[in-house]
């Protein structure tokens, strides 16, 4: 009876024993899946915010407005001086075109904690007008206005072509490129249609 108990005593600890480790094997494994590196949910650290801008979307949307503001400043002098009506429907287009663009672009400036410069800025680069050369094509009418209007949009499209060429190599922001883009194929267009109008072809 003795060895008996014996026996008994010995395979239940034994049992006992198995049982404990087979817990402790679970919360084992369990523990190794909740730290698993598949299981985190922070994105990984070189993936790229939306909206992620560099210093040459800045430069771009900085220039670009009072550059814009003055080409709607150029086509509101049209209406009451020119003599062409092709001349007057370009410049509504080009006005229609680029008030919501620096509307847009100075909402970037604001989102990225960029000052926003002021419309009337002006600054002889990148073709625009000198305040000589505005008082002049101010001061023109009929035929004469549209002759000097055109010449001087001409310049002023390939500046801005030229600005957007450069966003489109150095710039970063999705949608910024995408308005150089735009920028780029819709000014190169009028400047077709005023090289047409200024040759008479």
């Amino acid at each position: 009876m003795k060895r008996i108990t014996r026996v008994f005593v010995v395979s239940a600890l034994a049992a006992a024993t198995l049982s404990a480790c087979t817990d402790n094997g679970g919360h084992d494994v369990s523990n190794m899946t909740n730290t698993s590196p598949g299981a985190a949910t922070t994105p990984a650290s070189g993936t790229s915010a939306p909206g992620a801008h560099n210093d040459a979307d800045v430069t771009f949307a900085t220039d670009m407005i009072p550059h814009h503001a003055q080409a709607v400043t150029m086509a509101a002098m049209v209406p009451t001086r020119s003599s062409s009506q092709e001349v007057k429907d370009l410049a509504s287009q080009i006005q229609a075109a680029q008030d919501p663009e620096i509307k847009q672009m100075s909402g970037w400036l604001q989102a990225w904690g960029e000052p926003v410069p002021a419309a009337t800025g002006m600054q002889h680069g990148d073709g625009m007008m000198s305040m000589e050369e505005m008082g002049q094509l101010e001061t023109a009418a009929g035929a004469a206005f549209d002759k000097m209007w055109l010449q001087m949009m001409i310049e002023h499209h390939q500046g801005a072509i030229a600005m957007a060429r450069t966003e489109l190599t150095a710039g970063s922001d999705a949608d910024a490129k995408k308005l150089a883009q735009a920028i780029i194929e819709g000014q190169s267009h009028e400047i077709a249609t005023m090289t047409s109008l200024l040759t008479g072809d």
